[in-house]
């Protein structure tokens, strides 16, 4: 049975866990041929065989979008194996606290080249197969749905190059919009708070971010990958002149 993607080919970056993974199996159950990206390719691979255990089809791609390298042949092995790209879900993201003094500078260095290099590497090499998607495809319109957060809104203390990451693809989508949305390329910013994903796991060892983050769940309805899959396939799917260009998606507080 035909459904609202049928025919389409989406690829998901960070689609190895949590939104990325949950985006994909939505995306697949709405008919769409699902490219998984990321670098853990055991969990890709399972992901895979889960999609088309329920019928759907899916590419397992092994890349690190901060490598420019990398991010372009995961881009024309999509194209290579579908014949175009229709539906580009940027997720990939690392989320790595700390104050401004006394932070591991390493990790800042990580997160920027994923959050925002991996960002600008991996739609630049997509774009130009969007646009002809756009122009030729079956739905006549093609998608970028950037995967930003709250903390593209909203800053908090200990929280600032995170912050700087994801102030900045907030702003690289509302100008990346303009460029493109006369020509029928639809570009959308969804920004969750209060997710429980393997993205914070990677502040379990900083007692003081913890704490702050653990208050937080304390009074919060957390949200879980799935509403967030949900999101995107509410942006993606809606009819050929209807766009969202921002979708916020925040927890229910239980006070």
């Amino acid at each position: 049975m035909a459904t609202k993607l049928t025919g389409t080919i989406a690829l998901v970056t960070g689609a190895s866990s949590g939104i990325g993974a949950a985006t994909a199996r939505r995306l697949g159950e709405d008919g769409a041929s699902v490219v998984l990206l990321a670098r853990r390719k055991e969990r890709l691979t399972e992901l895979a065989a889960e999609i088309e255990k329920a019928g759907g089809t899916a590419l397992v791609v092994e890349a690190d979008i901060a490598d420019r390298a990398q991010a372009e042949a995961a881009v024309q092995e999509t194209v290579e194996r579908f014949g175009r790209l229709d539906i580009l879900v940027n997720n990939a993201g690392l989320m790595l606290l700390g104050p401004v003094v006394g932070a591991d500078v390493e990790e800042w260095e990580r997160m920027i080249a994923v959050n925002v290099q991996g960002l600008l590497y991996t739609t630049r090499a997509a774009l130009p197969h969007l646009l002809k998607a756009a122009e030729d495809g079956p739905r006549r319109v093609a998608d970028i749905v950037n995967i930003s957060s709250i903390a593209g809104r909203v800053a908090w203390n200990g929280y600032g190059v995170y912050n700087l990451t994801k102030f900045g693809m907030n702003g690289f989508t509302e100008s990346l919009r303009q460029e493109v949305t006369r020509r029928h390329v639809r570009v959308g910013v969804l920004e969750p708070g209060g997710v429980d994903t393997e993205l914070g796991s990677h502040n379990d060892h900083k007692p003081e971010i913890r704490e702050a983050i653990g208050a937080f769940y304390e009074q919060t309805e957390v949200l879980v990958p799935d509403d967030i899959a949900d999101g995107v396939a509410y942006m993606v799917t809606r009819p050929r002149h209807a766009s969202v260009g921002e979708l916020w998606i925040m927890p229910t507080d239980q006070a």
